[in-house]
Protein backbone atom coordinates (compact mmCIF):
# COMPACT_ATOMS: atom_id res chain seq x y z
CA UNK A 1 0.00 0.00 0.00
CA UNK A 2 1.47 3.28 -1.07
CA UNK A 3 0.14 6.97 -1.87
CA UNK A 4 1.68 8.32 -5.02
CA UNK A 5 2.53 12.34 -4.20
CA UNK A 6 2.90 14.43 -7.64
CA UNK A 7 4.26 18.05 -7.13
CA UNK A 8 3.63 21.02 -9.13
CA UNK A 9 5.13 23.78 -7.63
CA UNK A 10 3.05 26.51 -6.46
CA UNK A 11 2.89 28.17 -2.52
CA UNK A 12 3.51 25.10 -0.90
CA UNK A 13 7.11 24.35 -2.93
CA UNK A 14 8.30 27.91 -2.64
CA UNK A 15 11.85 29.23 -1.20
CA UNK A 16 13.28 32.67 -0.69
CA UNK A 17 15.23 34.32 -2.60
CA UNK A 18 16.81 37.69 -1.81
CA UNK A 19 15.79 40.57 -3.81
CA UNK A 20 13.11 38.92 -5.95
CA UNK A 21 10.61 37.57 -3.94
CA UNK A 22 10.22 33.47 -3.10
CA UNK A 23 10.06 31.27 -5.84
CA UNK A 24 9.07 27.25 -6.86
CA UNK A 25 12.48 25.55 -5.84
CA UNK A 26 11.64 22.66 -3.09
CA UNK A 27 11.29 18.82 -4.59
CA UNK A 28 8.64 16.67 -2.98
CA UNK A 29 11.43 15.08 -0.50
CA UNK A 30 11.75 18.61 0.96
CA UNK A 31 8.09 19.10 1.30
CA UNK A 32 7.53 15.32 2.98
CA UNK A 33 10.88 16.08 4.97
CA UNK A 34 9.01 19.11 6.74
CA UNK A 35 6.04 17.35 8.06
CA UNK A 36 5.97 16.09 11.27
CA UNK A 37 3.46 12.84 11.62
CA UNK A 38 4.17 11.91 8.06
CA UNK A 39 6.04 9.20 8.85
CA UNK A 40 3.74 7.84 11.22
CA UNK A 41 0.62 7.78 8.82
CA UNK A 42 1.80 4.25 8.43
CA UNK A 43 1.51 4.48 4.49
CA UNK A 44 5.35 5.30 1.82
CA UNK A 45 4.49 8.14 -0.06
CA UNK A 46 6.35 7.61 -3.66
CA UNK A 47 7.03 11.05 -5.06
CA UNK A 48 6.75 12.24 -8.35
CA UNK A 49 7.75 15.54 -9.39
CA UNK A 50 6.17 17.71 -12.32
CA UNK A 51 5.40 20.58 -13.94
CA UNK A 52 7.04 22.69 -11.09
CA UNK A 53 5.00 25.63 -12.00
CA UNK A 54 2.93 28.46 -10.82
CA UNK A 55 -0.60 27.22 -11.35
CA UNK A 56 -1.42 30.26 -13.57
CA UNK A 57 0.90 28.81 -16.13
CA UNK A 58 -0.60 25.37 -16.36
CA UNK A 59 -2.72 23.91 -18.98
CA UNK A 60 -5.25 21.48 -19.71
CA UNK A 61 -2.69 19.15 -21.89
CA UNK A 62 -0.31 19.38 -18.36
CA UNK A 63 -3.20 18.21 -16.32
CA UNK A 64 -4.24 15.47 -18.40
CA UNK A 65 -0.48 14.57 -18.06
CA UNK A 66 -1.18 14.60 -14.24
CA UNK A 67 -4.26 12.70 -14.61
CA UNK A 68 -2.98 10.11 -16.83
CA UNK A 69 0.20 9.36 -14.66
CA UNK A 70 -2.06 9.46 -11.08
CA UNK A 71 -3.90 6.56 -13.26
CA UNK A 72 -0.92 4.82 -13.82
CA UNK A 73 0.46 5.06 -10.33
CA UNK A 74 -3.08 3.61 -9.07
CA UNK A 75 -3.04 0.67 -10.98
CA UNK A 76 0.84 -0.11 -10.03
CA UNK A 77 -0.82 -0.08 -6.41
CA UNK A 78 -1.20 2.88 -5.07
CA UNK A 79 -4.09 3.32 -2.62
CA UNK A 80 -5.16 7.03 -3.41
CA UNK A 81 -2.91 10.12 -5.15
CA UNK A 82 -1.96 13.24 -3.44
CA UNK A 83 -1.56 16.38 -5.92
CA UNK A 84 0.06 19.79 -4.59
CA UNK A 85 -0.19 22.79 -6.64
CA UNK A 86 -0.42 26.41 -6.53
CA UNK A 87 -4.07 27.63 -5.09
CA UNK A 88 -5.05 30.21 -7.98
CA UNK A 89 -6.41 27.74 -10.40
CA UNK A 90 -6.92 24.61 -7.87
CA UNK A 91 -10.43 24.91 -8.30
CA UNK A 92 -10.70 24.65 -11.99
CA UNK A 93 -7.54 22.16 -11.80
CA UNK A 94 -9.00 19.61 -9.62
CA UNK A 95 -12.79 19.85 -11.13
CA UNK A 96 -11.27 18.93 -14.57
CA UNK A 97 -9.36 16.29 -12.90
CA UNK A 98 -12.72 15.03 -11.10
CA UNK A 99 -14.60 14.75 -15.00
CA UNK A 100 -12.29 12.16 -15.98
CA UNK A 101 -10.95 10.40 -13.07
CA UNK A 102 -12.02 7.35 -13.79
CA UNK A 103 -10.97 5.11 -10.28
CA UNK A 104 -12.18 4.72 -7.04
CA UNK A 105 -8.86 5.96 -5.40
CA UNK A 106 -9.06 9.18 -3.52
CA UNK A 107 -7.64 11.85 -6.44
CA UNK A 108 -6.70 14.54 -3.46
CA UNK A 109 -5.28 18.11 -4.55
CA UNK A 110 -3.39 20.90 -1.81
CA UNK A 111 -1.59 23.36 -1.28
CA UNK A 112 -0.98 26.23 0.72
CA UNK A 113 -1.25 30.12 1.33
CA UNK A 114 1.61 30.64 3.17
CA UNK A 115 4.95 29.92 1.54
CA UNK A 116 7.54 28.18 3.77
CA UNK A 117 9.62 31.10 4.65
CA UNK A 118 6.54 32.40 6.60
CA UNK A 119 5.45 32.28 9.87
CA UNK A 120 3.07 29.64 10.16
CA UNK A 121 2.84 28.54 6.60
CA UNK A 122 0.34 26.35 6.40
CA UNK A 123 2.04 23.75 3.69
CA UNK A 124 3.03 20.86 6.10
CA UNK A 125 -0.48 20.79 7.97
CA UNK A 126 -2.64 20.81 4.48
CA UNK A 127 -0.29 17.53 2.87
CA UNK A 128 -0.68 15.76 6.14
CA UNK A 129 -4.31 16.14 6.04
CA UNK A 130 -4.36 15.53 2.24
CA UNK A 131 -2.17 11.99 2.46
CA UNK A 132 -4.54 10.87 5.64
CA UNK A 133 -7.43 11.46 3.00
CA UNK A 134 -6.08 9.43 0.53
CA UNK A 135 -5.07 6.76 2.37
CA UNK A 136 -8.55 6.71 4.13
CA UNK A 137 -11.15 4.03 3.00
CA UNK A 138 -14.10 6.13 3.15
CA UNK A 139 -12.61 8.55 1.03
CA UNK A 140 -12.81 5.70 -1.90
CA UNK A 141 -15.48 6.43 -4.51
CA UNK A 142 -15.68 10.56 -3.91
CA UNK A 143 -13.54 11.22 -7.16
CA UNK A 144 -11.22 14.28 -6.98
CA UNK A 145 -11.45 16.16 -3.61
CA UNK A 146 -9.40 19.38 -2.45
CA UNK A 147 -8.08 19.36 1.11
CA UNK A 148 -7.65 22.40 2.58
CA UNK A 149 -7.60 24.06 6.51
CA UNK A 150 -8.40 20.46 8.06
CA UNK A 151 -11.61 20.34 5.45
CA UNK A 152 -12.17 18.36 2.49
CA UNK A 153 -14.27 19.63 0.12
CA UNK A 154 -15.75 17.66 -3.54
CA UNK A 155 -14.06 19.39 -6.50
CA UNK A 156 -17.34 20.13 -8.22
CA UNK A 157 -18.42 22.85 -5.48
CA UNK A 158 -15.36 24.05 -3.93
CA UNK A 159 -13.77 27.97 -4.83
CA UNK A 160 -10.69 29.90 -3.94
CA UNK A 161 -13.15 32.55 -1.79
CA UNK A 162 -9.69 34.45 -0.41
CA UNK A 163 -7.13 36.11 -2.15
CA UNK A 164 -4.78 35.30 1.02
CA UNK A 165 -6.69 34.08 4.09
CA UNK A 166 -5.64 30.20 4.92
CA UNK A 167 -9.02 29.23 4.97
CA UNK A 168 -9.78 30.56 1.47
CA UNK A 169 -11.05 27.00 0.01
CA UNK A 170 -14.93 26.75 0.58
CA UNK A 171 -17.85 25.16 -0.82
CA UNK A 172 -20.61 28.08 -0.69
CA UNK A 173 -23.70 25.83 -1.66
CA UNK A 174 -22.63 22.95 0.44
CA UNK A 175 -19.96 23.04 2.61
CA UNK A 176 -17.38 20.38 3.43
CA UNK A 177 -17.82 17.14 2.67
CA UNK A 178 -15.68 16.00 5.65
CA UNK A 179 -13.01 17.30 8.33
CA UNK A 180 -9.63 16.02 9.34
CA UNK A 181 -10.37 15.89 13.34
CA UNK A 182 -7.25 14.71 15.67
CA UNK A 183 -5.95 12.92 12.33
CA UNK A 184 -9.13 11.18 11.65
CA UNK A 185 -10.76 11.22 7.95
CA UNK A 186 -14.60 12.28 9.06
CA UNK A 187 -16.85 11.95 6.11
CA UNK A 188 -20.16 13.69 7.01
CA UNK A 189 -21.91 12.97 2.77
CA UNK A 190 -21.17 11.78 -0.06
CA UNK A 191 -21.90 13.66 -3.18
CA UNK A 192 -23.28 11.40 -6.10
CA UNK A 193 -20.68 10.64 -8.99
CA UNK A 194 -21.16 10.90 -12.43
CA UNK A 195 -19.62 8.25 -15.60
CA UNK A 196 -16.18 10.25 -16.26
CA UNK A 197 -15.48 11.44 -19.64
CA UNK A 198 -12.80 10.46 -22.08
CA UNK A 199 -9.43 12.29 -21.88
CA UNK A 200 -9.01 14.41 -24.75
CA UNK A 201 -6.00 14.98 -26.67
CA UNK A 202 -3.87 17.55 -26.06
CA UNK A 203 -4.10 18.96 -30.02
CA UNK A 204 -8.12 18.83 -29.65
CA UNK A 205 -7.72 21.25 -26.79
CA UNK A 206 -6.66 24.09 -28.51
CA UNK A 207 -8.14 23.37 -32.02
CA UNK A 208 -11.85 23.12 -30.79
CA UNK A 209 -12.31 24.06 -27.62
CA UNK A 210 -11.46 27.61 -27.23
CA UNK A 211 -13.75 28.71 -24.42
CA UNK A 212 -14.50 32.51 -23.57
CA UNK A 213 -15.92 33.43 -20.32
CA UNK A 214 -17.79 36.91 -20.52
CA UNK A 215 -18.71 38.90 -17.01
CA UNK A 216 -21.48 41.06 -17.57
CA UNK A 217 -21.41 44.56 -15.97
CA UNK A 218 -23.74 47.70 -15.39
CA UNK A 219 -24.39 49.05 -18.84
CA UNK A 220 -22.87 46.61 -20.51
CA UNK A 221 -23.08 47.50 -24.90
CA UNK A 222 -21.52 43.97 -25.75
CA UNK A 223 -19.31 45.67 -28.09
CA UNK A 224 -16.37 43.42 -26.73
CA UNK A 225 -18.34 40.05 -27.89
CA UNK A 226 -17.68 41.21 -31.40
CA UNK A 227 -16.71 38.57 -33.47
CA UNK A 228 -16.13 36.44 -30.79
CA UNK A 229 -17.93 33.43 -33.04
CA UNK A 230 -14.98 33.50 -35.13
CA UNK A 231 -12.07 32.89 -32.78
CA UNK A 232 -13.83 30.49 -30.20
CA UNK A 233 -15.78 27.71 -30.04
CA UNK A 234 -18.08 28.35 -26.84
CA UNK A 235 -18.75 30.79 -24.71
CA UNK A 236 -19.80 30.85 -20.72
CA UNK A 237 -21.78 34.19 -19.73
CA UNK A 238 -21.63 34.93 -16.03
CA UNK A 239 -24.75 36.95 -16.03
CA UNK A 240 -26.07 38.54 -12.84
CA UNK A 241 -27.72 37.56 -9.71
CA UNK A 242 -29.76 34.25 -10.98
CA UNK A 243 -28.95 34.29 -15.27
CA UNK A 244 -30.04 37.63 -16.11
CA UNK A 245 -28.24 40.53 -18.65
CA UNK A 246 -29.16 44.28 -19.78
CA UNK A 247 -31.61 44.37 -22.74
CA UNK A 248 -29.37 45.43 -25.31
CA UNK A 249 -27.21 42.59 -24.28
CA UNK A 250 -29.75 39.95 -24.72
CA UNK A 251 -29.53 39.95 -29.19
CA UNK A 252 -26.13 39.81 -28.94
CA UNK A 253 -25.90 36.73 -26.60
CA UNK A 254 -28.79 34.93 -28.73
CA UNK A 255 -27.11 35.66 -32.63
CA UNK A 256 -23.96 34.10 -30.74
CA UNK A 257 -25.87 30.83 -29.36
CA UNK A 258 -26.94 30.01 -33.09
CA UNK A 259 -23.50 29.72 -34.04
CA UNK A 260 -21.86 28.40 -30.96
CA UNK A 261 -22.83 27.10 -27.22
CA UNK A 262 -23.31 29.62 -24.82
CA UNK A 263 -23.65 29.15 -21.69
CA UNK A 264 -25.48 30.86 -19.09
CA UNK A 265 -24.07 31.14 -15.09
CA UNK A 266 -24.05 33.17 -12.58
CA UNK A 267 -21.45 35.60 -11.24
CA UNK A 268 -22.86 35.80 -7.82
CA UNK A 269 -20.16 33.55 -6.06
CA UNK A 270 -22.87 30.91 -4.64
CA UNK A 271 -26.69 29.57 -6.04
CA UNK A 272 -28.28 28.83 -9.66
CA UNK A 273 -29.33 30.72 -12.50
CA UNK A 274 -32.89 30.01 -12.37
CA UNK A 275 -35.25 29.07 -15.45
CA UNK A 276 -38.67 29.72 -15.19
CA UNK A 277 -39.22 33.02 -13.14
CA UNK A 278 -38.38 35.73 -14.66
CA UNK A 279 -39.92 36.63 -18.29
CA UNK A 280 -38.54 40.37 -19.21
CA UNK A 281 -35.60 40.61 -22.22
CA UNK A 282 -33.00 39.76 -20.66
CA UNK A 283 -33.87 37.11 -18.49
CA UNK A 284 -33.78 33.13 -17.99
CA UNK A 285 -36.69 32.86 -19.72
CA UNK A 286 -35.51 35.21 -22.10
CA UNK A 287 -32.36 33.90 -22.90
CA UNK A 288 -33.33 30.75 -23.19
CA UNK A 289 -35.65 31.46 -25.40
CA UNK A 290 -32.86 32.60 -27.55
CA UNK A 291 -30.73 29.08 -27.20
CA UNK A 292 -28.67 29.82 -24.08
CA UNK A 293 -27.80 27.06 -22.56
CA UNK A 294 -28.56 26.75 -18.65
CA UNK A 295 -25.35 26.53 -16.21
CA UNK A 296 -27.54 25.62 -13.41
CA UNK A 297 -25.74 25.67 -9.99
CA UNK A 298 -22.30 26.02 -12.07
CA UNK A 299 -19.97 28.79 -11.83
CA UNK A 300 -18.47 30.94 -14.58
CA UNK A 301 -14.97 29.03 -13.89
CA UNK A 302 -16.40 25.71 -13.77
CA UNK A 303 -18.68 25.83 -16.33
CA UNK A 304 -15.97 26.94 -18.79
CA UNK A 305 -14.09 23.80 -17.90
CA UNK A 306 -16.67 21.42 -18.60
CA UNK A 307 -17.51 23.18 -22.22
CA UNK A 308 -14.05 23.07 -23.30
CA UNK A 309 -13.69 19.36 -22.36
CA UNK A 310 -17.51 18.85 -24.00
CA UNK A 311 -15.87 20.30 -27.09
CA UNK A 312 -12.68 18.84 -27.11
CA UNK A 313 -14.48 15.52 -26.83
CA UNK A 314 -16.54 16.23 -29.76
CA UNK A 315 -19.58 16.50 -28.04
CA UNK A 316 -22.56 18.44 -29.81
CA UNK A 317 -25.32 21.02 -28.77
CA UNK A 318 -27.57 17.97 -27.64
CA UNK A 319 -24.60 16.08 -25.38
CA UNK A 320 -23.70 19.50 -24.33
CA UNK A 321 -26.67 20.74 -22.78
CA UNK A 322 -27.36 17.48 -21.48
CA UNK A 323 -23.58 17.31 -19.63
CA UNK A 324 -25.01 20.73 -18.15
CA UNK A 325 -28.15 19.14 -17.10
CA UNK A 326 -26.15 16.79 -15.47
CA UNK A 327 -23.30 18.34 -13.76
CA UNK A 328 -25.21 22.00 -13.13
Amino acid sequence: MSIALFTLGGTIAMAGQSGSGVVARLTGADLTAAVPGLAELGVPLEIRDTHAVPSAHLTFPQLFSVVEAASGAVAEGAEGVVVTQGTDTLEETAWLADLVWAHDAPLVFTGAMRNPTLAGADGPANLLAAARVAAAPGARGLGALVVFNDEIHAARWVRKTHSTSTATFASPNTGPVGHVIEGRVRLLTRPPRHAPWPVPSGAAVGETARVALYTVSLDDDGVLLDGLAETHHGLVVAGFGVGHVPGTLAPVLGALAERIPVVLTSRSGSGSVLRNTYGAVGSEIDLRRRGLIDGGLLDPYKARVLLRLLLASGADRDAITAAFAQHG
